[in-house]
């Protein structure tokens, strides 16, 4: 029986997942980049990044018509898991934009980072408008009070060229560019 495992594998590995799978996409520059924002804090810690279920999942959804369900989009994937994903893409985005030194958690360095940015999403969706909506709040804290805390909540909306996937992609990256902005000017001197 043992002989035969080998084949078993291999008989598995072929039935494996090939559907395409989408990273959170960044825009093209269409602009030279702005100067990088001076921020209240030198360090910022982005929590992980809270989504909806259906939002979290793997699978990339839509709307098909106005008020309706949200579908999955045949055979289309995101590449990571979508919290995780978000999260990194907004650390990432902040620190390429502003003067702090930004990590997503767990923070990497020994003293801990003066504010930390909690983003917690009520609606990530792919609309039949052709926008694909971001909202919910984000919270920003300081144990020290380097700066004033506060709930911000946001609401944002960015046209997609398509419903495809990588459509879909395209305007989650720009959504979470367009958050990762806010937060940033929220933090701004």
């Amino acid at each position: 029986m043992t002989r035969f495992a080998p084949l078993l594998l291999l008989a598995l590995a072929a039935c494996g997942d090939n559907d395409p799978r989408y990273l959170i996409a960044t825009p093209p520059a269409t602009e030279a980049p702005a100067a990088r924002a001076a921020l209240r804090v030198a360090t910022l810690e982005v929590r992980q990044v809270s989504l909806p279920a259906y939002a979290a999942a793997d699978q990339i959804l839509r709307e098909e018509e106005a008020g309706g369900a949200l579908r999955p989009v045949k055979s289309a994937l995101w590449a990571d898991e979508p919290s995780r994903a978000m999260t990194q893409r907004l650390a990432d985005r902040i620190a390429a934009t502003s003067t702090a030194e930004v990590a997503a958690e767990p923070w990497p360095l020994a003293r801990p980072a003066q504010a930390e940015v909690d983003v917690r999403v009520s609606e990530l969706a792919a609309r039949a408008d052709g926008r694909l909506h971001l909202n919910g709040q984000f919270a920003i804290s300081s144990y020290d009070m380097v700066v004033r805390e506060r709930i911000v909540p946001f609401a944002i909306a960015v046209p997609m060229n398509s419903d495809a996937p990588g459509a879909i992609a395209q305007a989650t990256g720009a959504a979470v560019n367009a958050l990762a902005a806010r937060i940033t000017g929220t933090l701004a001197r």
